[in-house]
């Protein structure tokens, strides 16, 4: 008579408990507050804040050359110009108004 004997109880619960324990970490170190789906949401949120800071100092840097160029020490006439006529809505005589 032989007998076979099954696993006992404890052991499966043992390794139900560890598979358990590791899908859960798995999870976690996946889809959880600090895993790979947030991690690479944070770097593609940090690669357009990026794109959007180099828009806005391009346009820093645009203002200031046009700031330097209607400054006392520095004067660009066609600039001053420009900005009369948009500020004036006046034209030379010899232009012509398109509407």
């Amino acid at each position: 008579m032989t007998r076979r004997s099954r696993p006992q109880l404890g052991s499966v619960l043992y390794f139900l408990g560890m598979i358990m324990l590791g899908l859960y970490f798995t999870f976690a170190a996946v889809q959880g507050d600090y895993g790979l789906f947030k991690r690479i949401e944070v770097n593609a949120e940090g690669d357009a804040l990026r794109t959007e800071l180099a828009a806005l100092q391009a346009e820093v840097a645009r203002m200031e050359n046009l700031t330097t160029r209607l400054s006392d020490n520095f004067l660009d006439l066609d600039l001053l110009d420009q900005q009369a006529r948009d500020v004036l809505g006046m034209i030379r005589a010899d232009e012509i108004v398109i509407r």
